[in-house]
């Protein structure tokens, strides 16, 4: 089999782990990551983003996105942040690939809520993410979804299999990116969302 990667973003972080000798692809903020290659990790923080893990089993070609709001309500700047760019982008690219959207399975992971606000976005994400893969037949065969804890997840798309480690750690850091992310798509301050 031809070895097959893409980042649909841009450059993607990538090293070799030292405990495992396999590589892993650290997937941010709007980007979408695909590959089939059997010892690639794809790795993420979620708070309130949500990730959809999706793949075809059979071929062993899978991916993941990391979006940050669930749909674009504004006009169009920063489209791979939402999530109706980012599951596009995810399915099209695994079926380019020769995946067969009758053999896609998907596990949700993000949508946590870390910070009171008025809107549940994470909720929200967590939500479309859902509803989304239903619409378009594919099954959700796991994940975890929630909460008020980020999380860190590790997928391997050549199995399918996950690893999930909730983050204990001081949160500013990270929130103040997501939030200032959130400044710029929304084009002010995000007073009734919650994001991370």
């Amino acid at each position: 089999m031809r070895v097959q990667r893409t980042s649909l973003e841009g450059t993607p972080r990538r090293f070799r782990n030292p405990a495992d000798g396999d590589w892993y692809v650290q997937v941010t903020q709007g980007e979408t990551y695909v590959t089939n290659v059997e010892n690639e990790v794809l790795t993420t923080i979620l708070g309130s983003c949500v990730s959809a893990c999706i793949r075809d089993p059979l071929i062993g070609v899978g991916g993941m996105n990391h979006f940050l709001l669930p749909d674009e309500d504004r006009s169009g700047r920063d489209s791979q942040r939402y999530g109706v760019h980012a599951m596009e982008l995810l399915i099209n690219e695994i079926l380019k690939r020769g995946g067969a959207r009758p053999r896609l399975e998907a596990k949700i992971f993000g949508g946590a809520s870390v910070i009171s606000s008025v809107t549940p976005i994470g909720l929200r994400n967590a939500a479309f993410a859902r509803q989304y893969l239903l619409a378009e037949g594919i099954r959700i065969v796991g994940g975890d979804t929630g909460g008020t804890r980020a999380r860190r997840i590790q997928y391997r798309p050549a199995t399918g299999r996950v690893r999930q480690l909730f983050i204990v750690t001081d949160m500013r850091p990270i929130v103040e990116n997501e939030v200032s992310s959130a400044r710029t798509i929304l084009g002010g301050e995000p007073d009734d969302v919650e994001l991370f």
